[in-house]
């Protein structure tokens, strides 16, 4: 049986492996929680707010590099491809940088998208 993604909803992380069931974003706790070895993956929703509710998700994993450590890549499906962009270590994924990327991946601003094949 899988396990619930963790999600993130209005600033906060929501874990069922969470002893306090969610963390704030941009906290000690939550970039704590980003490097845990544990964290490997959640989900963040595509806010649309001229429609005014959520409009999709994306997924962001953390991927290890070659060279060691990990960092963190978010992917959405988009036309049938997956598109994948890079966030960075855990301690540049921020509530901003998401937002970014969500924007991003919204697809008001593709262009510099990475595209990967399914």
């Amino acid at each position: 049986m899988a396990t619930k993604l963790p999600r993130i909803s209005e600033q906060w992380v929501y874990d069922v492996a969470l002893l306090e069931g969610c963390v704030q974003l941009d906290t000690p706790a939550w970039f704590a929680w980003l490097a845990a070895v544990t964290t490997t993956r959640f989900s963040y929703p595509l806010y649309d707010r001229e429609l005014g509710y959520i409009v999709g998700w994306i997924t962001v994993r953390k991927e290890q590099r070659q060279r060691g450590g990990g960092y963190w890549v978010a992917y959405r499906r988009l036309g049938g491809q997956v598109c994948k962009v890079y966030l960075g270590s855990s301690g540049a994924v921020t509530a901003q940088r998401l937002q970014a990327i969500a924007c991003r991946l919204q697809g008001k601003e593709v262009a510099n998208t990475e595209h990967v094949g399914q």
